[in-house]
């Protein structure tokens, strides 16, 4: 009988390290690799694009910093040539700036990411390109 209570016990202490060892070896959320440039501006402001994969898409993040409150900036995400997003932004407190993020998909092989904005009151062009 103490043979069999030992056997018992051993085979149930291999379930529970065998299932402990399969729930430390699961995946984590699929995380991966970011890129971060600084682009132009033909004024004083700053731009900014930062590209990371997240689950297979891409976020990307798009940046502008002007120092101005209250600036009205069109501005667009292109992938590959073609428009990803776009939209219409205000640059806010306290730094005079605004961003985007945007999740598009990540295409086989290198990914061509252009953000680009214009201010609608003084024509002033933030241009940011990454390939990632």
């Amino acid at each position: 009988m103490r043979t069999s209570k030992r056997t018992a016990a051993a085979v149930l202490a291999s379930g529970v390290a065998l299932a402990s060892l399969s729930m430390v070896t699961a995946p984590a959320e699929a995380k991966g690799r970011e890129v971060t440039r600084v682009g132009s501006c033909s004024g004083a402001a700053h731009t900014e694009l930062k590209v990371k994969t997240d689950n297979g898409r891409l976020e990307v993040e798009g940046e502008v910093d002007s120092n101005r409150n209250g600036q009205t900036w069109r501005w667009r995400i292109r992938h590959d040539g073609a428009v990803a997003a776009r939209g219409t932004r205000q640059t806010h407190a306290p730094s005079g700036s605004f961003s985007v993020s945007r999740r598009i998909a990540n295409h086989a092989g290198q990914d061509h990411v252009v953000f680009r904005a214009r201010n609608v009151g003084s024509g002033q062009v933030c241009r940011t390109v990454v390939n990632f």
